[in-house]
């Protein structure tokens, strides 16, 4: 039914106003039409029906009253006062012998001429027309010991057909005041419907001429539209840390790769305008490029690291023993810190599995080793433990070294921080090792926490879901 009332509309690019105004225009001039008619039929069925009772009523007050009389052909004249009380507006009331002769006949502005005479043998009810005038003709045989003939009631509908088209016209009048004030309602319903949508394309405009910093007026109500507009204006907060986030990664990146790049040109222009002669200087200058060299490679690396380890979550299809892939990665570390001494516990990660690839467990360790060996330089004594805290295994590394001022904690995970700049630099730090660790933790659905204190050590502890082999098995029966 839709799209055939589409194809008669112009096709035209409506606005949200307009196509929610016509289609609730339609919709409640439809109710209403269809409203009208069917109480227009109810109503005139009903005054036909009443007329019909009146009819009815009549002819049985007439025909128990002769019946009860026995009148004869002879007398039935003379009962023509009570017949004319009886008979009502618009009403004729004719009394035939068996042959269809009238013998008593009493009408109110009713021609006795439309009506032709006619006898019956039961009673019966019809409607007729003569021209315009709508007749209603009821028709009984009487029967007495003395007489055999018929009664005949004829009535005018004139009245009740004036009212009917009275009402029909006050239906029409009211049903194109109806569709006006549908029109009306339609159009101010839609506006009010569509004003937070307007008001969030006039944001969306004000965002792109002036900034991420405008957001959408949320209305003090709890429907749809209020929704959108909380989510549209969380979805803005989000979008405007991104690019926060973003420019800041740009403008740190920028800054650790100029340092780099800066120290080699200063280099290269120093051997180029005098140092090649000097083999002092041009051993210096090759040794602080190549070192230069090799941290600006770290740089980019781990730029690429940190990128892909944003990538979302990794599905594995199967998991791993983690005391041996843990034990495993934790070797491979520890040959890269001779001079530290290591207190290794996993006992209480035997017979768990974990679904993580090894090569991501091993780069989270050594980034937190690394960590724990680089700022630990006095004592180095480095903790690695493994546990188990209900659905989860727990890894912390804990080293004793200078520790995490207390307000830069919040920071460690961010992009290029780092809590001593100096010194980081001078022990090789890029600041994005832990904003990895993080990455690749959250990856599998884990956590990341550490607890710090100045001069005291800092205990860094992993969460990853795991669980027993048997757990699996049950999980991938239930799967299957």
């Amino acid at each position: 039914m839709i799209r055939r009332i589409r194809k008669y509309l112009p096709r035209a690019h409506w606005s949200i106003r307009w196509k929610l105004t016509i289609w609730i225009s339609l919709l409640l001039g439809a109710l209403f039409i269809v409203y009208n008619i069917v109480q227009y039929f109810v109503i005139n069925e009903w005054l036909i029906v009443q007329e019909k009772q009146n009819i009815e009523k009549s002819m049985n007050e007439i025909e128990s009253y002769l019946q009860e009389k026995e009148v004869s052909a002879a007398q039935i004249a003379d009962n023509r006062s009570l017949i004319t009380k009886l008979n009502q507006e618009n009403q004729m009331i004719r009394i035939l012998d068996q042959k269809g002769t009238a013998l008593l006949e009493v009408t109110d502005r009713l021609p006795e001429q439309w009506v032709e005479p006619q006898t019956v043998q039961k009673r019966i009810l019809i409607t007729a027309w003569h021209y315009e005038d709508h007749l209603l003709i009821m028709r009984s045989p009487l029967m007495t010991t003395k007489f055999s003939g018929t009664i005949e009631i004829v009535t005018n509908l004139e009245t009740t057909d004036k009212l009917s088209d009275m009402l029909l016209l006050v239906m029409f009048a009211g049903g194109i005041a109806a569709v006006g004030l549908s029109i009306l309602g339609a159009f101010l319903l839609s506006r009010q419907f569509v004003k937070p949508i307007m008001t969030m394309n006039a944001t969306m405009i004000q965002i792109q001429q002036k900034g991420l910093h405008e957001r959408v007026d949320v209305p003090d109500q709890h429907d749809e539209l209020s929704n959108l507009a909380r989510m549209f204006n969380r979805l803005m907060d989000e979008l405007e840390l991104s690019f926060q986030q973003q420019k800041q990664f740009v403008e740190d990146a920028s800054h650790e790769l100029r340092t780099p790049i800066a120290i080699i040109e200063g280099h290269i222009s120093l051997l180029n305008r005098w140092g090649k002669h000097d083999p002092d200087v041009l051993n210096e200058s090759l040794d602080v490029s190549a070192e230069e060299l090799k941290r600006l490679k770290t740089i980019v690396n781990e730029l690429l690291m940190l990128s892909q380890s944003e990538s979302g979550h990794i599905a594995v299809d199967t998991a791993v023993d983690l005391r041996q892939t843990v034990q495993h990665a934790l070797t491979n570390v520890v040959q890269l810190h001779p001079a530290a001494a290591f207190d290794i516990d996993l006992e209480h990660l035997s017979g768990i599995e974990v679904e993580i690839l090894p090569q991501h467990l091993e780069q989270i360790l050594r980034i937190l080793v690394d960590n724990a060996v680089k700022y630990s330089p006095l004592t180095k004594e480095i903790q690695v433990c493994g546990t188990r805290r209900d659905n989860d295994i727990c890894i912390q590394v804990a080293d004793k070294g200078m520790g995490i001022p207390r307000e830069d904690l919040p920071f460690v995970f961010d992009r290029f921080y780092r809590v001593d700049k100096t010194r980081s630099r001078e022990q090789g730090g890029t600041g994005l090792g832990l904003a990895i660790a993080e990455r690749l933790v959250k990856r599998y659905n884990g956590k990341i926490f550490i607890d710090s204190r100045e001069d005291e050590g800092t205990t860094v502890t992993i969460l990853l879901p795991a669980y027993l082999p048997s757990e699996r098995r049950q999980t991938e029966t239930a799967h299957a």
